[in-house]
């Protein structure tokens, strides 16, 4: 098995892994697109599990800096193994591949987070000593409407050198 970078080629093959962890892919140029994105990109990497020509997992991670402080964090947006591969230590080599990467780009920390129901990936990551943060804080989320003229009222410019005002 060989670990490598995504290339936009690979995209139906990811669209299939993609598909298996929930998220169907309907344009396969469009993967492609993004695939190619992650690899120009300086602080996100893309990284696929090969075996005798076929895609057996595919990692995506990106890298944050922190604002708080100095240094940056990692957080793994896609992991995702064949169902036909699983418990072959692909889903570890590609965890491996994409903490490199983090350490190379002088990460502190990995982020992932998965599904409640998916108590078969919280094993893998405990095992890999991962540790569960409920408690220490809570995930929110919200779909933006991204044509929605409120939020490009709610901008604020300043002019080269302007300080920022003390409040309303």
């Amino acid at each position: 098995m060989t670990i490598r970078s995504a290339r936009g080629a690979d995209a139906g093959a990811v669209a299939v892994l993609l598909d298996q962890l929930g998220y169907p892919q309907d344009d396969p140029a469009a993967t492609a697109d993004r695939i190619r994105s992650w690899a120009d990109d300086p602080a996100g990497a893309a990284y696929v599990a090969e075996a005798h020509g076929e895609l057996l997992g595919v990692v995506a991670v990106r890298v944050c800096p922190y604002f708080e402080r100095g240094g940056a964090w990692a957080r793994i947006t896609a992991l995702v193994v064949s169902d036909r591969a699983r418990r072959r230590g692909v889903g570890a080599r590609l965890l491996a591949a994409a903490e490199s990467f983090a350490i190379r780009q002088g990460c502190r920390r990995m982020e992932v987070t998965s599904a409640d129901h998916r108590s078969d990936a919280h094993a893998f990551y405990r095992r890999r000593g991962y540790t569960d943060q409920a408690g220490s804080s809570s995930r929110f989320l919200r779909d933006l409407d991204t044509g929605a003229d409120r939020y490009r009222a709610a901008v604020v410019t300043r002019p080269p050198g302007a300080r920022p005002s003390a409040g309303p």
